[in-house]
């Protein structure tokens, strides 16, 4: 994947183009994440000047990133003493040069989707040249959202997309603003504590009783402990 990465990101650019160096501004997180798990470890995924994808287990000093246009840096939240690894709770993230400012990038909760969906774009490429992510329209794509262009529902809470899928449709038949729609969920009712509970987006609304299960693992927290569920297994774990 790095290979791939390098080529679709850094294909017509200049490979001499000076970098830069920026410190990560993160979000604040949701409170009832914090209150429920403490505060997270973060993983960090960049691009560094050569065009590879790097990763760190912590919040680095500086990243250093190529001037390129353009490109995402990703902070996904975990916390390993309650085994949620990276990627089960949704990150922030930030697009260079859009949220860059005095040699720091503003990460928020809301770029977080643009940067996966760019990371998506970029493994569906396959080598074709004509979608490359770094060339898609980030701004008109922050307009669908700010100008509640979508549906109502996403517009909340964008992680209600499936972005693999819309990144694999987008590339093999271009972006259609009409594909941004709700993942088909199940509702299911669990034998668990009746009280509010919370999902892996920042965005999400507490919800009570019955759970929107998407397919593959769906993660819920509350005051009782952790629900986790896949398929037909659901797992309950109480707060020790």
């Amino acid at each position: 994947m790095v290979l791939l990465l390098a080529g679709i990101i850094f294909a017509g650019s200049c490979r001499d183009i000076t970098p830069s160096s920026y410190s990560l501004n993160l979000p604040e997180l949701p409170e009832h994440w914090v209150s429920l798990l403490g505060k997270p470890q973060w993983r960090i995924e960049w691009v560094d000047p050569d065009g590879n994808k790097q990763t760190a287990d912590h919040i680095p000093g500086e990243i250093e990133i190529p001037n390129t246009w353009a490109n995402p840096v990703t902070a996904w939240p975990h916390w390993p003493k309650h085994n949620l690894i990276p990627g089960f709770f949704k990150p922030a993230g930030a697009l260079f040069p859009f949220d860059a400012k005095d040699n720091c990038l503003n990460l928020t909760w809301e770029a977080g989707v643009d940067t996966v969906f760019y990371w998506e774009l970029a493994n569906a490429n396959e080598g074709n040249y004509s979608r490359l992510p770094a060339n898609f329209n980030w701004l008109r794509f922050r307009e669908l959202f700010t100008a509640e262009i979508l549906s109502e529902a996403v517009c909340k809470d964008p992680w209600l997309v499936d972005w693999r899928s819309a990144a694999e449709k987008t590339v093999s038949n271009n972006f259609d603003r009409r594909r941004l729609v709700p993942e088909k969920t199940e509702s299911a009712a669990f034998d668990v504590p009746e009280c509010p509970w919370y999902g892996t987006s920042p965005f999400a609304q507490p919800i009570f009783f019955v759970f929107p299960v998407r397919s593959g693992i769906n993660v819920w927290i509350s005051s009782e402990g952790i629900l986790r569920v896949n398929g037909d297994v659901s797992i309950f774990i109480e707060w020790e």
